[in-house]
Parts: C-alpha cells; structure tokens; sequence
C-alpha cells in the first residue's frame, strides 16, 4: 500500500502539462494547452489541458480526468503504478513493501504480463554485467560496437545464458507463472518441456513511451545459418510491434523540444545516434513502417526525417513508407548516407558537429530526393520517366493539405520537365478515384448516419440535465469564491399589492447554492450530478478553503470523468480560435453573483413549469370534484411562475 501524504506529495508536485507532454504535442491556447487526441486518430486538436485545473479533456473520444488517470488511461498503468511512475518523474520517496507471491497471483493478466517483462528486462542486464558469460559474450559484444558502459545501462541492454531453460528456471524459482512467461514469448512451451526464446542473444528491451518493458529484441552472436540474426518477442496482449517504435522512450522529449524525428531501421542505429548526442530519433524495429507507428510519432511533431542505408538496395521499396507519412498529413525529408555506410557506423566514426552538419546538409524534401533517385532509373527511357512521374503524383495525392499538394507539383514540374498542366490533370484524376472508391464504401455508412441524425434532429434538449450540469459547474469552479448576491424578498404593500424588495448579502458560492436548493427542497435528478453535488459540498463545509479542481483526486474513475467533463465543458470553445476571427467571449468569472443566481432561478422556474404540466395532465383523467381544487394550484403555480419570471428578468 502507499501511504496517503506520498499519494498527496505527488498530486501536489505533478504538473498534468509537464507529464501530458511527454507522451502529446501541445500547444499554447489562451490559459490551456491543446493538441492531437493520443487515444483517436485525428488532424484537428480535440485534446485540452487545463494547468489552472490540473485535468485533461479529449473531446473526440470522451476521456478526461487528472494527471494519473491519463497515465492509467494511455500507459494501461493501475493506480499503483501511475503513482509509482509520477514519484520517479518528481524525485519524490515512495514506501511500498515488495509484492508477495500470492499477490503476483492476484495481479490481472495484462499486469501479470508486464510484471514478467520487467523482471525478464532486469534478469538479462544483470546476467550482461554481473555473470562471466554475460561480461565474456554480451558485453564484449557491446563494447565492441563502441557502447559505453553510460549506454548500456541507460537502454537497459542485457544477455540471455545460452542454455535451454536457465531464463525460465529462474522466473519460475522466483514465484512467476509459467503460463505469463509463455505468453510474453519470454518462454517456449512443448508439452511438459520449456525452453528460453531468446538463449544465447544479447537482449535489447523495447519499452513504451512511458517507459514500460512491452517485449524484447535478441540478436545472435553465433554464425548458426539455420537461427535467425535477430528475433523479436512475439505479439502478446502488451505487444504489438505494428504499434511500437523502439528508442520512443528516450527519445520523445528531444523530438518534441527539436520538432523533428529521425527514422532509422536498426536498434543498434538508435542507440549510436543517442550516444554521439542526437536523441530524436527512434526505428521501426526491422519491421515496414505502420499507421500507427507514424501516428505514435505525430503526437510529438509534425516533422520526420527518414534515414536510409548507403546502399540502394531495397531503397525504393522502403519509399512506399513515405506515402503512409504523407497520408498522415506530416512534412517529409529523407537522408542518405554514403556508400557502405549506415547511421550506426556514420554516427560511431564523426563528431555531434560532423554529424548534425552532414544531416543538415544532406535530408532532402521527399519529393527532390524522389525525384532524383526516380530519375536515374528512368534515364532516356520515355516509358520509365512516364512511370516515375506517376508514381511522384500519386505520392502527392496523399497529402491532405491542399496548398502543399499544389507546391509540391510545381516543383514536380520544374524537376521533371514537364507541365504543371498535365501534372494537375493526372492528380486531379488520381483524386477523383480516391473519393469514388471511399465514397463506395461510406454508402453503407451514410443510410445508418441518416438515420442516427433524425433521431438526434427529433432528440429534445433536456433543460433538467442542462440546469442541473450548470450548477455542478458552478459549484466546482467558483465553490470557494465569496459574493454579494441579491436576493428579492417578496412584499405586500397596504393594499395587498406584492412587490420584490432586494436585500444584500454575501456567501461563498456554495454556500448559496446550497441553502437555495434546500429552501425549495430540490433533488438532483441525475444520479452522478447527485453523487458529485454532495461530495464537493461536504468537502466544502469541512473546508471552505479548498479547491474544488484537487477533490477529482479521490473520486473513482466514472465519478472523475464526470466532473472533469463539466470543468473543461467551456474548453471545449477555445479549440475553434475564435479570437482569429475576432469573436471574444466574456470571461464568467466577472459576473459570478448574476450568473448563479440566474441558473437557480432557471431551475426554480422550469421546476414549477414542469409542475404545471403535470397537473394539467391530471385534470384530464380526473372527476369535477378534484378538478376545481387542480386548476386553483395551477393558478397559483402560474402566479409563482410570474413571480420568479420578474426576479429573473431582474437578475439579468
């Protein structure tokens, strides 16, 4: 267990921008930052963080809450963990007593998982530095590629003994399930026998943006031709290589800070880069590049420089990973190294300053260096110059942007030699395809959209639900803040005539509310707006000085995004700029007082309509009897309804 002040240091230390940061783009709005979803796949920003609230809220898909429920919802983390995770971030001292095994045992699966990965990470790095097999092999091995000591142990590097089941023997001694091991592929089980995946490889771990053991790399050191040179964990429900990018870890801040990310294709590649100085870059891992793995890239920046091997084989093959970038609406450039060459023997024979020069000098825009590689192909060969050009202006297709598919095809016909005219025409036909194959499949789509959209057309707005979200929003937004509010006393003159007499006085926001809602004797319909309701009161009467926005610490998860979506519904309205088009929007907080009141006066007064209709209704289905005394409080619901109509129009 954690013990509650060290759950408080770190909600006290942790800056929901700071730790959303690392793992999204974000930008500047106003008070509040905002960016790309990193759980949806959008090209419009629907992601807002709010410093002042310390919550988070992405529109397109719902989610929202505090700084650990965003790691439990991106990074799959328990509570536990995320706590965990924030006090290494903030250098904050966490007591925890070691798991037993009957609390392995306990752990869901997906932990489980993680658990045994973890474990298998710290198995091989101490097996490569502690043991002679490890010290004589592993890291010789490392040493030999030029890794410092500072290297290996910043990615972790390990080395699995060359035997058939010391890895698993272990695990097992050590209270893990055999069942876990095999399903991380740690472990390779044939009826009663088992035996070690990666025996006899030096091990590089592959780790998720937040730093979570997800699956392993191991390359052989033997010259076995039947054993393959490198082999990956296989996929697992915590890996799924289409979805990763080794070096993510360790790299995703430098992209972020530089705006750009260098591609390679090697692990080995990564980690030379980093130990000469450049740390934005990450690789697919052997595998061709996926959406995915773009989309994982485009949270941090919009700009890739893909890096490829001096040699040209396969080269063009590779390229078929630039159209994916492109389609993800992302700025392109490619780097080439010399013959013989690749970035892990470039990067291990130059200098930071040799090697950041030669990348700046040498990453050309995609369609350039398209173009030129295309065009030695092709030669004075009519057919193959008419197939390069194709096969640039289908590239360009891709692109989302209309303004850079334009530029892009004037420099096409400047490199090319041949008219912009043609070049249009053959996108503008390549395009056109495009939306007749799409459209083909959104048919289907569109009847079921056409029918979900009368339904919402025919969908009432419910004013209960509206008034009563209004006045949570209140409450945890202003609870705490002090007012004079007027309130209109109602008098009878000397001939009876009523007359609303206003009279001072000053509250704390909640303090309003509340006596308002029990003086009428006003329930919450909605039953998390009840539940909310009573919990920021309580916690305001035991503290009239606290902050509404900390009490989504110690809600539960359903409870807390509830309340974040209230918090930030406002937020929603800064993602469409609407200052660039010189539209500003009146900060609330000036009219706190008017703005409370009004929206318990709304409640009162749709209260007592609904009340009216009720009774209408009755009096349908009931005798003349019961009508006569029906129809008199209608009458006096009406006058009520007047009543509260004026203090209404007052207040406004």
């Amino acid at each position: 267990m954690i013990s509650r002040t060290t759950i408080d240091n770190v909600f006290e230390a942790a800056r929901v921008e700071e730790v959303i940061g690392d793992f999204v783009q974000l930008k500047k709005s106003g008070s509040n930052y905002k960016g790309l979803s990193p759980f949806t796949d959008e090209r419009s920003p629907s992601f807002m963080v709010s410093p002042v609230k310390q919550i988070w809220k992405d529109f397109s898909s719902g989610k929202g809450g505090n700084v650990v429920s965003f790691l439990m919802e991106h990074e799959h983390f328990t509570y536990p963990e995320a706590i965990k995770f924030l006090a290494k971030k903030y250098g904050i001292e966490i007591e925890e007593t070691e798991q037993s095994n009957e609390e392995k045992e306990q752990a869901n699966e997906r932990e489980s998982l993680y658990l045994v990965s973890e474990f298998a990470k710290n198995y091989f790095h101490n097996t490569l530095l502690k043991t002679e097999e490890g010290k004589a092999i592993g890291l010789s091995y490392f040493k030999e590629r030029g890794f410092t000591d500072e290297t290996i142990k910043k990615f972790e590097l390990g080395y699995s003994p060359d035997s058939w089941e010391a890895f698993t023997s272990h695990a097992i001694k050590k209270g893990y399930k055999l069942e876990f091991l095999e399903k991380t592929g740690l472990s390779i089980v044939k009826g009663e026998k088992q035996f070690d995946r990666f025996k006899g490889r030096v091990m590089f771990p592959i780790l998720s943006m937040s730093g979570r053991t997800l699956g392993f790399g191991g390359r052989i050191l033997t010259s076995d031709k039947k054993a393959a040179k490198y082999l990956n964990s296989p996929e697992s429900d915590i890996y799924h290589k289409s979805k990763v990018l080794y070096g993510i870890f360790n790299a995703k801040q430098s992209i972020s800070k530089e705006d750009n990310c260098y591609l390679v294709e090697g692990y080995t590649d990564v980690i030379q880069f980093h130990q000469t100085g450049i740390h934005n870059v990450v690789s697919s891992s052997g595998t061709a590049l996926t959406p995915e793995q773009i989309r994982l890239i485009n949270r941090l920046t919009k700009n890739i420089t893909v890096l490829f091997d001096g040699d040209a084989a396969g080269l063009r093959a590779s390229l078929r990973g630039i159209d994916l970038i492109l389609e993800q609406g992302m700025n392109v450039k490619i780097c080439t190294f010399p013959e013989g060459e690749d970035p892990d023997s470039f990067s291990r024979k130059n200098s930071l300053e040799d090697l950041s020069l030669y990348l700046e000098e040498n990453s050309k825009d995609f369609i350039t260096f398209k173009a030129s590689l295309l065009a030695k192909e092709a030669k004075n060969d009519p057919i193959k110059k008419s197939e390069t050009i194709h096969d640039m202006v289908n590239s360009i297709a891709k692109i989302p942007d209309v303004i850079k598919r334009e530029i892009y095809i004037k420099e096409c016909s400047r490199i090319m030699d041949i008219s912009e005219e043609v070049l249009f025409n053959t996108l503008a036909q390549l395009l056109r395809k495009d939306k007749k194959a799409s459209s083909k499949k959104d048919e289907v789509k569109q009847e079921a959209l056409q029918v979900v959209s009368s339904e919402k057309k025919a969908k009432k707005i419910d004013v209960q639900f509206e008034l009563e979200q209004k006045i949570i929003q209140l409450l945890l937004l202003y609870g705490n803040v002090e007012e004079d509010f007027e309130d209109l006393i109602l008098e009878a003159d000397e001939k009876g005539e009523i007359s609303l007499k206003p009279e001072i006085h000053k509250a704390r926001v909640y303090e309003k509310i509340y006596l308002d809602l029990q003086d009428d004797e006003i329930e919450f319909t909605n039953p998390e707006f009840k539940k909310i309701y009573y919990e920021v009161v309580n916690r305001f009467n035991q503290n009239p000085e606290a902050k509404a926005e900390t009490f989504i610490n110690d809600l539960d998860p359903e409870l807390a995004t509830a309340v974040t979506h209230v918090l930030m519904e406002e937020e929603r309205y800064e993602l469409h700029n609407w200052e660039r088009m010189e539209i500003y929007v009146k900060g609330k907080d000036k009219t706190i007082a008017q703005i409370v009141s009004e929206t318990i006066l709304n409640l009162r007064r749709h209260l007592v309509s609904q009340k009216i209709n009720d009774l209408s209704e009755m009096i349908k289905d009931n005798d003349n009897s019961e009508k006569e005394s029906s129809l008199q409080e209608i009458v006096d619901y009406l006058t009520l309804k007047k009543v509260l109509s004026n203090k209404l129009n007052r207040v406004v």
